[in-house]
């Protein structure tokens, strides 16, 4: 199971890599190893306003639907549209191919209160 470092993690299985004012996000490696093979993913649309903790979408696998939820506050500035048609590139590829939308932060503050990498680690062992 990979868990890069460099990136920010919620104890909900997002990850988050922050370039600027834009934050790339998806699920853990973790996470979709959990929830088993992606069949769909509703996201966002772009222009729309997250607060952190609130859910912004939802993944289906076959074992399960479950909620995902914004580890900061954000407008979505892009959404990952390859996902419509190939939701198992979050299965292949959780940190790369598989990402689910890009947010303009609008409070830089809220990142102290995510995860590193060895601190993720801990809280799925």
């Amino acid at each position: 199971m990979k868990i890069p470092a460099g990136l920010h993690y919620t104890a909900e299985h997002e990850w988050l890599e922050v370039n600027g004012d834009i934050a790339t996000i998806g699920i853990t490696d973790y996470a979709q190893g959990e929830l088993g093979d992606i069949v769909f993913v509703e996201l966002p649309a772009v222009g729309d306003e997250t607060k952190k903790t609130d859910s912004f979408g939802t993944i289906e696998a076959v074992k399960a639907v479950s909620e995902l939820y914004a580890p900061i506050s954000g407008e979505v500035v892009e959404v990952n549209s390859q996902l419509e048609d190939q939701p198992e590139l979050i299965n292949g590829s959780p940190y790369s191919d598989g990402w689910l939308i890009k947010l303009k932060i609008t409070s830089k503050s809220e990142l102290d209160d995510l995860l590193s990498a060895d601190q993720y680690q801990s809280e799925i062992s």
